[in-house]
Formats: structure tokens, sequence, C-alpha cells
């Protein structure tokens, strides 16, 4: 009996190994849904723009990863989305590179018609697992609550049924791929709606090569520079609101 069972938790472990290491290559599809007009505060201005668009701005984006590299960037909006073009170009152009081997990402950002390329180490986020789990896409999902750029709290859902160490954005150091996120602060959340295994284009996963590169902290500087050229005090609460959502967008 002893040998039996020893024989049946071995069976099973080698079983969930299996299980876990199986997805080395994929496309995640993530819903990713903002609520624009909370983004652009109450300003006379936003308040005007408000009237001519959808409260929500809801997208469809693409995780495409295999050998511990991956690429996320944007497929196709949600049909019937009526957002203005200056709220959709960025979202259409931005493009995240991440080597998990290197411990390395490079990204595009694309801000009200300024594109910067950033190459930097991935960003160290601390991380507090939880026992809630949830489904999502077929996976089993286990929460976490983080807190990048030093103030806005995340939280996660991520499967070590997919070991990669990554997720939406530049958002990553789970013990698994992360399917479900919610970033109060900004109003956004991201769910994976299906995982493709098959006919996986690889060839889209390659880094972005630039003349000049940026980090996180000097992209951050530029921006500041030209946020304060474009006017409005951080005393003013609608200003401020408005400058911290930039900088958090730019930055994931």
């Amino acid at each position: 009996m002893k040998i039996f069972l020893f024989a049946l938790s071995f069976s099973m472990y080698t079983i969930s190994v299996a299980a876990q290491q199986f997805v080395s290559k994929a496309t995640v599809e993530y819903e990713v849904k903002t609520n624009i007009k909370k983004t652009l505060g109450n300003s006379s201005w936003a308040e005007m723009m408000k009237d001519n668009m959808s409260q929500f701005k809801t997208g469809y984006f693409n995780l495409t990863f295999a050998n511990d590299r991956s690429v996320y960037k944007f497929d196709h909006w949600e049909a019937n989305t009526k957002i203005p073009q200056f709220l959709r170009q960025g979202d259409e152009e931005n493009t995240w590179f991440v080597d998990y081997t290197t411990g390395k990402y490079n990204m595009l950002k694309s801000v009200y018609g300024s594109t910067f390329i950033v190459d930097d180490s991935i960003r160290k986020i601390s991380w507090k697992l939880s026992n809630e789990t949830r489904i999502i896409a077929g996976y089993t999902c286990r929460k976490a609550i983080g807190i990048i750029m030093d103030s806005v709290y995340v939280f996660a859902f991520y499967t070590d049924e997919i070991t990669l160490s990554g997720g939406p954005c530049s958002v990553s150091g789970l013990p698994g791929l992360i399917l479900g996120l919610t970033i109060p602060r900004m109003y956004t959340s991201f769910i994976a709606t299906k995982i493709l295994v098959t006919n996986v284009n690889t060839a889209l996963i390659k880094p972005l090569s630039s003349k000049k590169y940026y980090t996180s902290k000097t992209v951050y500087s530029a921006l500041r520079e030209r946020v304060n050229e474009w006017g409005g005090s951080d005393d003013d609460e609608n200003s401020r609101q408005w400058k911290e959502q930039l900088y958090w967008s730019s930055l994931l």
C-alpha cells in the first residue's frame, strides 16, 4: 500500500509539473478596458470632450511569447468604440518586448506625437500573494497585489500552469503568467479572453531598434519637461491628476 501511494503521488507530481511546463509558446489575447472619462479629469476642456466619446476605451492586445521572450502590442478596437484619435494613437503604436533570460526589456511609447524607445532592466515589483483564486480563460489563477511606480497598487491574477513570469505591458515578476490585472488609479483592467498555443507567430518576438534609447528615469524627465511647457499648475487638482495619468500610462 505504501509503495502504491508513493507511486501515485509521484505520478500526480509528474503530471502537475508536465502541465505547468506544457505551454512553452502561445499568443494570449487581452481585453483592455479604460474609463477614459475618469482619466481626463474634470476640467472644462475635459467636460466638453466627454460629450463626444464613449465612457470606456476597450481594445484588444496580444502577448506572444516563446523561449522566455515576449512581445505585447495592440491588435484591434472593440466595435463601435467612440474615442478621439489622440486617445487611440498611443495604444495603436505602443509595443513592449521583454527578454526574461537577460532581465531586460524595451518598449516603444507614443505620447501625444512624441515617440520614445525605452531600453532598461525589467521593473522589480514587490508582490504579496493571497489565497484567492479565479478561473480566467480556462486557467486557475491566484491573486497577487503589487506596487508599481512607488505608489500605484496593481491587483493581478496569475497562473502557474504557464510558467512565463510576464503579463500585460511591463508588469511581471510572478511565478506564472498574469491573465488578469486591475490598476484602479489608472481606471484600467486587463483580462485574458483566449490563449492560442498553435500557429504562434514567433517572428513577432524581436527587440525594437533605435538610434537613441531612453531609460525609465530619462523618459520620465523628458516628459516632465514637455508637460511643464504645456502649462498647468500642480496646485490645480485637475491638472495634477491629468499629469499623473500621463506619467503612469507612459511608464507602464
